[in-house]
């Protein structure tokens, strides 16, 4: 039978999850359990009533509701911080670890069929003719397929439609949240509809401050 996960346990996600400091949530909690409101980073804290052994906490971020939590008054009476050795449990540990590879840049040769959220940067060596095709929902579409590199190995990229003609052989790209599959044995990198695909000299680009106006005397 899967384990009831504490109250405490929760906290210690929420730090976490909003990367807020352990010490000064839990901080938070004992102040607006005095004042009925605080604050800690981003996280709004307030105190909405208390029973004879709880009290009940509202959290929120921007107005947004983030988590009501009734805590025990044994539990906000414990010596430091009761949240600092619960930030190495279990689903902190894989909460974090899905972060780290949503940000984590990676390399062709490390790639394998099921991962997504992958970023790297690339050269494309070349691109294919594009073909027309019908897609499994029944639409047309054009599809043709970049054969992109790094220092490590090589993969083929599928462009799709207005992708086709934002890239060219040459081109030093920066692909952002693109998942691995296979296509009949070879890996590809498709981008779906969450991915980016970005000339790194458009990038240049578009990152350049835009010239001061001229003023006239």
């Amino acid at each position: 039978m899967k384990r009831r996960q504490s109250t405490g346990e929760y906290l210690a996600f929420l730090s976490a999850k909003y990367e807020v400091d352990s010490d000064k949530l839990f901080c938070a909690l004992l102040s607006a359990g005095e004042n009925r409101k605080s604050s800690c980073d981003k996280l709004l804290i307030e105190c909405r009533g208390k029973t004879k052994d709880k009290v009940i906490f509202l959290i929120t971020e921007n107005s947004n509701v983030v988590a009501q939590l009734h805590l025990s008054k044994e539990f906000l009476s414990k010596q430091g911080n009761p949240l600092r050795n619960l930030l190495n449990t279990k689903m902190i540990r894989r909460y974090l670890t899905k972060q780290t590879e949503k940000i984590r840049p990676r390399c062709i040769r490390d790639l394998r069929p099921g991962m997504r959220h992958v970023n790297l940067k690339a050269e494309v060596l070349e691109v294919s003719r594009p073909k027309h095709v019908v897609t499994k929902y029944g639409n047309p579409a054009s599809l043709a397929k970049a054969l992109i590199a790094d220092k490590t190995g090589t993969i083929k990229l599928c462009l799709w439609n207005d992708q086709i003609d934002s890239v060219s052989a040459g081109d030093t790209v920066q692909i952002e949240n693109a998942r691995v599959s296979t296509f009949r044995g070879e890996k590809q990198l498709s981008l779906g509809k969450n991915g980016t695909l970005n000339s790194i000299e458009d990038l240049k680009v578009q990152l350049m401050p835009a010239d001061e106006p001229t003023v006239r005397t």
